[in-house]
């Protein structure tokens, strides 16, 4: 790749249709090299952002600048950026090679540069023997490496990827989670990824953007927004769980605090000053629960609770408890031999939960 300025960088950009607001006030980054996901569920404005970056739509207010230099109000074709479909949007009447040096062959390079170019990005993407195939004889994972190559070919200085894997099936899909990270960094291609699938994000990015009507709920490292959500959607969107109320038993030290719900009482993590007796959001998530027979033991911290379902997948068994009025879940791995009924008390791991505080 060439040696230029690769950055990506998103200030106050919002789109309007009338008066319906699709993004609002979207600020981030994504630095030289970096793999950026943009996660959300549907009509939360994640692909909307990266067809402004595209320049498929203008943003109705904010700057889009790439490598120093505002984008915003230009065609597509003047944007130094590159797409990967999720359908791949591959041309049935090219073969592989030609299909992959379309781009530069748009950009004015020779014929047999262009050839050049796509044979050395077929063969980055494990395909370097496949470029007179014809692309009706691939298979989904071998069409979605083609797509891959064809991108790289142009040098973007960004590349965008919209759900690039969400047609392929869970296997095919998992390995190339990998592959294509792995290939990203290797080359050191800064990238904005649109996905709705929480398990590709986490695989694949370096940092994640959570989006929600069009507003971004949080930026940060997987393990960060996993660990510490700062709003009650990042929390549930992120791994489900329970938020319960909670009232603060003793002011926090040292980053834990003693938090009094209606069920129970147990520490839970915390990253800000909390005085006694301060009103508490909780998340609860299923692998901080342990759950065992009523009455087996002393230091359980949720008593009396009854089995309302159990989901065994082999790996792991998803039990769901209800303590009163209050449901939680319960992750443990293992095939866990419990039913429908059964009389529950649960140990919550210690500093386990987290107490949510918004940010700002």
């Amino acid at each position: 790749m060439n040696e230029v300025n690769r950055e990506l960088i998103l200030t106050n950009v919002s789109r309007r249709y009338g008066n319906v607001v699709a993004v609002q006030d979207v600020s981030f980054s994504v630095a030289h090299g970096e793999i950026v996901a943009v996660l959300g569920p549907s009509g939360s404005g994640k692909t909307t952002v990266l067809n402004m970056v595209g320049g498929q739509l203008q943003p109705s207010s904010g700057d889009i600048r790439i490598g120093g230099k505002s984008i915003a109000g230009l065609p597509p074709e003047k944007i130094d950026a590159a797409t990967v479909f999720q359908d791949y949007a591959l041309f049935p009447h090219l073969n592989v090679l030609d299909n992959v040096g379309f781009g530069p062959r748009m950009r004015s390079v020779s014929r047999s540069e262009a050839a050049k170019k796509a044979m050395e990005c077929l063969s980055l993407v494990g395909l370097s023997e496949y470029g007179d195939r014809k692309v009706t004889q691939l298979s989904g994972g071998q069409r979605q490496r083609v797509a891959t190559a064809r991108a790289l070919a142009v040098e973007p200085a960004i590349l965008l990827m919209d759900e690039p894997l969400g047609a392929l099936d869970r296997q095919i899909r998992l390995r190339l989670q990998d592959e294509l990270s792995a290939l990203l960094r290797r080359l050191e291609v800064t990238t904005l990824l649109v996905t709705h699938d929480q398990t590709e994000a986490f695989a694949m990015a370096d940092r994640i953007a959570v989006m929600h009507n069009g507003r971004l709920e949080q930026i940060g490292s997987p393990d960060e927004l996993y660990s510490w959500p700062r709003t009650e959607f990042v929390s549930t969107f992120l791994g489900g769980g329970t938020i319960l109320e909670a009232r603060a038993a003793q002011r926090s030290s040292h980053g834990s605090v003693r938090a009094e719900t209606v069920i129970g009482s147990f520490n839970c993590r915390v990253n800000c000053d909390v005085p006694e007796g301060a009103s508490l959001r909780v998340l609860v998530r299923p692998e901080h629960v342990s759950l065992q027979p009523a009455g087996t033991s002393e230091v359980s911290d949720l008593k009396n609770g009854q089995v309302a379902n159990v989901l065994n997948n082999g790996e792991a068994t998803r039990t769901t408890v209800r303590f009163g009025d209050v449901t939680i879940e319960s992750l443990q791995l293992g095939w866990r031999q419990m039913a429908q009924g059964d009389a529950i008390d649960a140990l919550i791991k210690r500093d386990g939960p987290v107490v949510i505080v918004k940010e700002g």
